[in-house]
């Protein structure tokens, strides 16, 4: 146990180890010029630019006014759970839950990953997670097993599905639009048959490495890669006494229903219904925010949380200084998790600002022209799990790539669809590990798991996941 006891980088540290790095290889680069290059604002620019000493400074602040809407979010979810918990009902439908899935406890994990997947091939399903893992984490760690099960289930549950997106508006959607900006006219059955093999494929080899890993703490306690202060952790922020018999009264049932609800509407708000053509919430669900479903963004979704909370509050009984201690309580819990993803997004605008990732880009793309489909491929998966890690956004990367990528793959004979798979299939492996992402680094954060941690597990699924999909891709450009 003595491997256990080493301490790893926080994971404010990695984060400010990147924006660092970033700072000194803008200066190496420089002045260094490329193809002419526009970002969402309009601004056009070609050449890099050193970030200043003040740009990195206020990084950090710059990243907290980018990220403003899901910092909100999350502060108003601790608070939400806040209150939840202090009902008792949380605690007592998680007893209950693990009563009546006994001996049956994987069955769990594999629903979990199969919903959180749905919802990433059709909405992008990332920063969303952030409202489930200490609810997920702390039933699988009381039904056995450890909580890096837990952030596996909804990091590479959710994260199998935006790999393999459909009809992801962020991911497949942009980039479709942004193919569409230079001429070309993507078919979208190519990309609808192509994307569900991907998600299906990637979902199977997550279950497996994820169930195989529970299976094995749920059986053995010491096989856990957690270090001892991961273990004391989970001990004490997600462990429930299971000896102890809990009466799951009707006002738990009552409060856990409304806290059903309360996801469900979430997850409903924020689907893209009028992208898939579906306009049944058009005249009726704006009554609340003004926003009609699936326009909502984290803004309505916070406040939809913030009133729901209020509503388990008042059936619970509590009185209007416990109301408030709970909830401060709960968003002071998650005010770790707040600061990295401004930290993280912090990262991700000052790699823009510094537009290194427009000129690995162009040079990328001038030494993919010329080169055999499979060697085509194999150079563009690499290219976009680099870009990924520098842009960690889907919606962003798209808009940036894909006119020179998709147009380079026309040019070339090849397939412009596939070349989209590429880049969600790229982009989608990398934000499954990325630090640069406030999804990964948050909700690892939530689950008390330290990125070390992460590695050491998704390290085989990753190498398992790249080498099926790129089989995959090189398959596809040849066909398509």
């Amino acid at each position: 146990m003595a491997n256990k006891k080493k301490k790893s980088l926080s994971a404010f540290s990695i984060l400010f180890i990147i924006l660092i790095s970033i700072f000194i290889v803008s200066k190496f680069l420089n002045g260094m010029t490329f193809d002419m290059a526009t970002n969402k604002s309009g601004e056009s620019f070609s050449s890099v630019v050193g970030a200043t000493l003040p740009s990195l400074v206020m990084a950090p602040y710059n990243g907290f006014l980018d990220a403003i809407d899901i910092s909100i979010f999350v502060l108003v979810l601790g608070g939400f759970l806040g209150i939840v918990q202090a009902t008792g009902a949380l605690e007592a439908g998680i007893h209950s839950l693990v009563k009546k899935k006994k001996d049956r406890e994987i069955s769990l994990i594999v629903i979990l990953m199969i919903l959180f997947s749905i919802g990433g091939t059709t909405f992008g399903m990332a920063e969303e997670t952030m409202a489930f893992y200490g609810i997920i984490t702390m039933a699988l760690v009381t039904a056995g097993f450890d909580s890096l099960v837990g952030a596996a289930t909804i990091l590479l549950g959710a994260g199998s599905g935006v790999l393999g997106s459909t009809v992801n508006p962020f991911a497949v959607g942009t980039a479709v639009e942004a193919l569409n900006s230079i001429g070309i006219k993507a078919n979208q059955g190519i990309i609808l048959l192509l994307g569900t093999f991907l998600w299906i494929s990637t979902t199977i080899v997550s279950i497996y490495f994820v169930t195989k890993y529970a299976r094995k703490v749920q059986k053995d306690k010491g096989s856990t890669l957690l270090s001892l202060q991961e273990q004391e952790n989970m001990e004490n922020e997600f462990q429930l006494d299971n000896s102890k018999s809990l009466d799951f009264t009707k006002i738990h049932k009552l409060i856990l229903f409304i806290f059903a609800c309360t996801f469900i509407v979430m997850i409903v708000a924020l689907a893209p219904w009028q992208n898939l053509g579906i306009n049944i919430f058009e005249g009726w669900s704006d009554f609340l925010t003004g926003e009609t479903f699936g326009n909502w963004s984290f803004g309505e979704v916070a406040m939809w949380f913030f009133i729901m909370g209020i509503v388990i509050a008042f059936i619970s009984g509590m009185e209007e200084k416990q109301v408030v201690k709970e909830f401060v309580d709960g968003a002071s819990e998650v005010l770790s998790v707040v600061l990295i993803i401004v930290v993280s997004r912090g990262v991700s605008v000052l790699m823009q600002t510094t537009h290194i990732d427009a000129l690995i880009l162009d040079r990328a793309s001038k030494a993919l022209y010329g080169l055999s489909p499979i060697i085509f491929v194999l150079g563009a998966y690499i290219l976009y799990v680099l870009l990924s890690f520098l842009i960690p956004s889907t919606s962003g990367l798209a808009f940036v790539s894909i006119p020179v990528m998709g147009g380079l793959a026309e040019a070339l004979g090849m397939s412009p669809e596939v070349m989209i798979m590429i880049f969600t299939a790229g982009c989608g492996l990398v934000n499954l590990i990325t630090p640069t992402s406030g999804v990964v680094m948050g909700g690892l954060e939530m689950a008390k798991v330290e990125y070390s941690t992460w590695l050491k597990f998704v390290t085989k699924p990753i190498i398992v996941i790249s080498l099926m999909n790129f089989i995959t891709l090189c398959v596809a450009i040849i066909i398509f």
